[in-house]
């Protein structure tokens, strides 16, 4: 039987998934708040509407006779879409609301990892006052990381002692509308990022990835959503051992033993410390811009991990292409604090040559494609290595043509990758 898949969501993400389906015996059908271009194009529909209103996502699901549903980003699976989906007869491949929480709120994901005794856990404290949380800040012997519970699109974490002093950060939780906050010792190290395939009690992982959320070069400026990313031809990345690789897959191994009914992707954010990885979130879809690292390299049909979930069969051991990969965002003047959107924007995209183009939160009209407040689109290298993969992604760039966008150029780059081995080699008195 031809399958029917409907894709949820229109961002970079989403099109990576949408072109991991392309090949593969399905057809497949889309709905977003805005018209990806890229998407639009490799899907048989497409629908405009509300993402976070299950109402609109099931009938729409319904109108197109769909077997599997993909749900890409948060706010979808927040708000229920999955569960509605199932209580449609729709297969979701994301997880129920409650399973989400392991993102959506990050006070109950530091609760679950404590009483369930999952490994690489930060000290932390929650509060729902804003003065004991500030008196919490006086009294710590050392840094913390400032959290929001809920969702910020990668952007509410400050960080003491590296974004913001102990002075900035009391006003931070004190100005913001944030009713309720996680304080947790500041990690030292790396990030680094594994993606799981996770269905039927079973998980299958992809290679790490390291993500870049400080908006301008050097790791300067505020948290963006990610400004692009890179991984390596092997499992794991340059400033890491397969010992750290695997230490972390356990981590999300005894993830998914806790959570037991779980389903779609887990996205295990690590910071690698002189003690191993720990935990610095989890993530309850693909990673934007990760998966436009992952999906590329992805060797088996993504349609037989949808199909096998959803059936109840084993998952199929994943094969990926052994190459690097770099991915770089172009994103609107003033991103992340003051975006400028509605910038009519000329993509070149035959400028693109080996790199593959993503589109992201850009909107098609009638007479061009136009940027919003969030990413615009991203260029992807693969190769052998990961300099290779970073002269590919630099070289496409043109196809931004002079239209105010702004990129990262460090990303992926010998030096950059070099910090962060010799930090590690520092931090672990190599």
């Amino acid at each position: 039987m031809r399958e029917t898949v409907l894709l949820i969501g229109g961002g970079g993400r989403e099109h990576a998934i949408a072109r991991a389906l392309e090949d593969s015996e399905a057809d497949l059908y889309a709905c977003a708040g805005n018209k990806n271009p890229g998407i639009t194009r490799l899907a048989a529909g497409f629908e405009s509407l509300e993402t976070t209103d299950p109402e609109a996502v099931v009938d729409y699901a319904e109108d197109v006779d769909a077997t599997i549903a993909v749900i890409g980003p948060e706010a979808p699976l927040e708000a229920g879409v999955a569960d509605a989906l199932e209580a449609a007869g729709v297969y979701a491949f994301g997880p129920k609301a409650e399973d989400a929480r392991i993102e959506t709120d990050k006070a109950f994901q530091r609760r679950f990892m404590r009483e369930n005794d999952v490994p690489g856990c930060p000290d932390f404290e929650t509060f729902d006052d804003v003065e004991a949380a500030c008196d919490f800040i006086d009294d710590y012997d050392g840094d913390l990381a400032i959290k929001p519970a809920g969702l910020t699109g990668g952007k509410g974490v400050k960080v003491i002692g590296d974004q913001v002093t102990a002075e900035e950060g009391k006003a931070y939780i004190r100005d913001s509308e944030y009713d309720r906050i996680v304080l947790e010792e500041r990690l030292i190290g790396e990030e680094f990022t594994i993606q799981a395939f996770v269905a039927n009690g079973e998980f299958r992982t992809a290679p790490a990835v390291q993500d870049h959320k400080r908006a301008y070069e050097g790791d300067e400026g505020p948290n963006t959503g990610g400004m692009g990313s890179y991984s390596d031809a092997t499992d794991e990345l340059p400033f890491m051992t397969e010992d750290d690789y695997d230490e972390a897959v356990s981590i999300i191994e005894a993830t998914v033993d806790a959570l037991e009914d779980y389903r779609g992707i887990l996205y295990g954010q690590f910071m690698l410390t002189t003690t191993g990885p720990r935990v610095v979130e989890f993530n309850a879809r693909f990673g934007d811009p990760e998966a436009m690292n992952t999906l590329p390299v992805l060797e088996t049909d993504f349609l037989d991990v949808l199909t096998a979930a959803r059936d109840g069969d084993p998952l199929p051991e994943l094969a990926f292409a052994e190459q690097a990969t770099v991915c770089k965002y172009a994103v609107p003047e003033g991103y992340p604090t003051e975006p400028e959107a509605g910038a009519k924007v000329q993509v070149d995209e035959e400028s693109a040559g080996d790199a593959l183009l993503y589109y992201a939160s850009v909107e098609e009209r009638d007479d061009g494609i136009y940027t919003t407040t969030s990413r615009s689109f991203a260029l992807v290298g693969v190769a052998d290595s990961i300099d290779e993969a970073e002269e590919i992604a630099e070289d496409a760039l043109a196809v931004a043509g002079e239209e105010g966008l702004r990129v990262r150029h460090d990303i992926g780059k010998a030096d950059l990758v070099q910090k962060r081995i010799d930090h590690m080699n520092e931090l672990r008195g190599e």
